[in-house]
């Protein structure tokens, strides 16, 4: 593999990453106009759907050559995949509903040594010096980014839960897309992902939806949800992700996390002070140690 194409996998995987590190603060503004998790996970959903249909139209009469269609199994199988794509958003959305973005994100980004686990236990190896630095560096830097030590509230252990469930679920997302059905499209994957988390997320919107659904959510934060969460980050991580493999790919998502600091700094107007932006220049420096080839010793 060249080194162009990891940096494209990068590049991809990074951008995603970002796309995904907005979603926290739109929610806490959706939740502010009252509107329920079932309400803005349906949403995003519905509208996410509807614009891979239309990406993946786009796609099938733009090309000259036929694209590679999904076969039976490999829909089957992207679209089991797809339900831990569902239950993150409803994971991560009733975590945001009990505690603060900045702990919400903290617990979201045990994504990393999840995902340095997985890989060490799917290919059995263990990880490279390197790679284990670079954990250690983004996990003090999420304690900082977050200003954790100094956050003297008390955190609903409810909002806890949800967090570490998130993060195991958007663990499983992350492997799917880079082990399944990689022939076929992102677009097409993103497509039977995104369907088969439908059914959790339609499932949970069923059994808790206790009021008459507000559709104005559609209009006001369904399309920027289903925008920065179910079309460009699955679209962006299911292209790179096989490029980049779940360890280092799961170390260039954390980028999710200076993006929620500055979102919440910019857009909710809370307070980042210094300590905050040194854990960010430590996620970012792990993330350059990580992708250094670093010369081998004769």
């Amino acid at each position: 593999m060249t080194k162009n194409s990891v940096l494209k996998g990068v590049f991809l995987v990074g951008l995603g990453a970002t796309s995904y590190g907005m979603l926290a603060t739109f929610v806490k503004l959706a939740y502010q106009e009252n509107f329920t998790t079932a309400e803005v996970t349906s949403s995003q959903f519905i509208l996410g759907i509807i614009g891979i249909l239309i990406i993946n139209a786009f796609q099938k009469f733009n090309k000259k050559e036929d694209v590679l269609k999904a076969s039976n199994k490999n829909i089957f199988h992207l679209m089991l995949a797809g339900t831990s794509l569902g239950m993150t958003s409803v994971f991560y959305y009733l975590c945001v509903k009990y505690i603060d973005v900045s702990i919400a994100i903290v617990l979201l980004m045990q994504t990393v040594w999840m995902g340095v686990l997985a890989e060490m236990i799917l290919d059995k190896k263990l990880p490279s010096s390197q790679k284990i630095i670079s954990v250690v560096i983004v996990l003090i830097g999420t304690v900082l980014a977050t200003n954790l030590m100094n956050n003297q509230t008390q955190i609903d252990w409810r909002g806890i839960m949800w967090g570490m469930l998130a993060a195991a679920s958007f663990t499983t997302t992350m492997f799917t897309a880079s082990r399944i059905a990689t022939n076929i499209s992102s677009a097409q994957r993103s497509l039977y992902m995104l369907l088969g988390g439908a059914i959790i997320v339609f499932g949970f919107s069923i059994a808790t939806q206790n009021t008459p659904f507000n559709f104005d959510i559609f209009l006001k934060w369904g399309i920027v949800l289903s925008l920065f969460g179910t079309i460009i980050p699955p679209m962006l991580m299911n292209a790179g992700f096989p490029i980049t493999g779940i360890g280092l790919g799961s170390i260039v998502s954390s980028l999710e996390l200076p993006v929620s600091v500055m979102m919440a700094f910019f857009i909710l107007h809370e307070d980042v002070i210094l300590i905050q932006w040194i854990g960010i220049l430590l996620i970012i420096l792990a993330i350059v140690i990580m992708n250094i080839k670093f010369p081998r010793k004769v």
